[in-house]
């Protein structure tokens, strides 16, 4: 069916919800907006679907989100009854709709006679995944577009182990879900009949108190907090989102008492109206946290995204101001603090190891070589850290220390499977706790870490390409990488390039060795100096990412490498 005669279908709909006819009828204004909210569905990629708000089939609204629920629940259709009444456990954040769409997903699982557990208010991420893992369902469904803009809402699948959905279960759904044609004619259940009967049941603190009763296990040395966590000035902010009322709970049962929340920044807002993008990679995203941080002298300023599972920080210097770290850098001096903390108290399992995405930087694996810890790659998206945890506990092969990715994600504690910035919350206050007790701050820390294994610097970029032709650009530039494949970029040679989708790694030299992992369109060059460059386009956005890993005898030679790598990548896109 064309996209038009799709549209049409919408237009003629007299029962379509206030907001969606509103929308419809702006569209109407722009034929090319028009056309990239009808042209295809709203892709349903591995475990999820993220999209712009409004009316179409390409759009987040209560239509496609019964659709990709209509796909889960023909899956579970197909399972043993004992699984399918495990049911689903059902958790939002903060944005536009989410509320809403969290109980239009829990109507079309009633209709089915799949029990939901709805939390009665908004909740993290994280806090779905251990919900998922406690109430034992069978799957969950978090209603979130992360750290996108406000105009966005997005819905992600979990497994019954707390992970994002794995590829056969999700490809199962994707089936599923494209078989259902007709969007209006999904059948829904009345929610106040599903309570009744007992296949909506609304939970909250009886999942609240267990998380909590869990996080207690992040602090590695309580002593220490204990001496230093009354003292230590910190500023919090949730960004408007759901990470406020686990986030003060968790600091406060640590022992970190001299916190402040961001006032402006506490309560949930769908409109972020403090912030352009409620993003703590953002530099933006902190000028609040940064103005308060000086009024009170704050030692350290962390910022998680609407969801909570991101997080961010800055710490103060001698100057007064704040010096914002990477993503990399923190994952890196938290896993140095872990080993060793664990280390001192004589609790580093001797086979310990720690997970990261091959787009993170190699600076936490120098730290991971120096205890003798075993660092493993996987690729983008924390399922597969996830997944390599399972791996662990089935095998006994490996213990499991800390997972993280360079887009602002760690995992501490395994109870939860998916990034957790209420656990790296409290971790990372303990760490600033940490160097406090020394006299000094988390950026010394790091700085003394560069000296012992090199400066590394880091940097992702991103191409956003919008509308029905940015599809086909996303994949001519992929294109351009494989098919005229640069020997050198910034004068540094080419030795390996590795491409993850045909699951090979082809030396200069003419050698090809197989990569042992799932095929994903990903492209990663090694050059000569050790610098790592990759290529992907993103999951989850209209976007493609480029990421550099460099590394030099100081930081401003890193920095200068970094910098003109990035403008090689740019010179060779145009």
């Amino acid at each position: 069916m064309s996209w038009e005669k799709t549209y049409q279908l919408w237009d003629k709909n007299t029962e379509l919800p206030t907001d969606l006819r509103q929308s419809l009828d702006e569209l109407k204004e722009n034929k090319e907006t028009l056309e990239d909210a009808f042209y295809a569905p709203l892709e349903f990629g591995t475990a999820g679907m993220r999209g712009v708000l409004g009316a179409g089939i390409n759009r987040m609204n209560i239509y496609t989100v019964r659709q990709a629920t209509e796909g889960l629940a023909m899956l579970m259709d197909g399972l043993s009854e004992d699984v399918k009444k495990r049911g689903v456990a059902i958790s939002y954040d903060s944005r536009h709709h989410s509320q809403d769409f969290a109980f239009e997903a829990a109507r079309v699982l009633g209709q089915h006679n799949i029990p939901t557990y709805v939390f009665e208010s908004l909740r993290p991420t994280p806090e779905l995944s251990f919900a998922v893992r406690h109430l034992h369902t069978y799957a969950g469904i978090m209603i979130t577009a992360s750290h996108n803009p406000k105009q966005y809402n997005g819905y992600k699948i979990y497994g019954e182990d707390g992970a994002q959905m794995p590829p056969k279960e999700s490809d199962l759904i994707t089936e599923y879900i494209r078989k259902v044609d007709d969007l209006f004619a999904i059948k829904v259940a009345n929610k106040d009949s599903l309570i009744n009967e007992g296949l909506l049941k609304i939970v909250g603190s009886e999942i609240d108190k267990p998380y909590l009763d869990e996080i207690k296990s992040v602090t590695i040395n309580q002593e220490l907090v204990a001496e230093e966590g009354k003292a230590m000035k910190l500023i919090f902010t949730p960004l408007h989102g759901t990470g406020a009322m686990l986030g003060e709970k968790a600091l406060r049962q640590a022992g970190f008492e001299n916190f402040t929340m961001v006032p402006e920044q506490a309560t949930p807002d769908a409109d972020f109206s403090t912030v352009k993008l409620p993003n703590p990679e953002d530099p933006a995203a902190f000028d609040l946290a940064i103005k308060l941080g000086k009024q009170q002298g704050a030692d350290l300023l962390i910022a998680v995204d609407p969801d909570a599972d991101r997080l961010g920080a800055a710490v103060r210097q001698p100057s007064g101001e704040y010096q914002l770290l990477t993503g990399n850098q923190i994952a890196a001096i938290m896993l140095n603090y872990i080993l060793t903390a664990r280390k001192e108290a004589g609790s580093l399992p001797a086979n310990a190891a720690a997970v990261k995405s091959i787009v993170s930087s190699e600076f936490a694996t120098k730290v991971a070589e120096s205890y003798n810890v075993k660092m493993i790659n996987v690729l983008t998206g924390f399922k597969f850290i996830a997944e390599q945890i399972k791996n662990f506990e089935d095998t006994n092969s490996n213990t499991f220390m800390f997972g993280f990715e360079e887009s602002y994600g760690y995992l501490v504690r395994s109870f939860v499977r998916d990034k957790d910035s209420i656990q790296a919350l409290v971790l990372l206050a303990e760490v600033a706790a940490y160097y406090n007790k020394q006299g000094k701050n988390l950026y010394d820390g790091l700085q003394e870490l560069f000296e012992k294994h090199g400066y590394f610097a880091e940097k992702t970029t991103s191409l956003t390409f919008d509308g029905v032709e940015g599809v086909q650009q996303i994949k001519d530039l992929m294109t351009k990488f494989r098919n005229e494949s640069p020997v050198d970029f910034a004068g540094y040679k080419v030795v390996a390039m590795e491409d993850f989708d045909k699951s090979e790694k082809r030396y200069t030299n003419g050698t090809v060795e197989k990569i042992d992992m799932p095929k994903s369109n990903v492209l990663k060059y090694l050059l000569e100096d050790g610098t790592w460059i990759a290529v992907r386009p993103s999951g989850t956005e209209p976007k493609i990412k480029f990421y550099i890993g460099t590394h030099g005898k100081d930081q401003d030679q890193a920095n200068e490498k970094r910098a003109s790598f990035d403008s090689a990548i740019q010179s060779f896109v145009k």
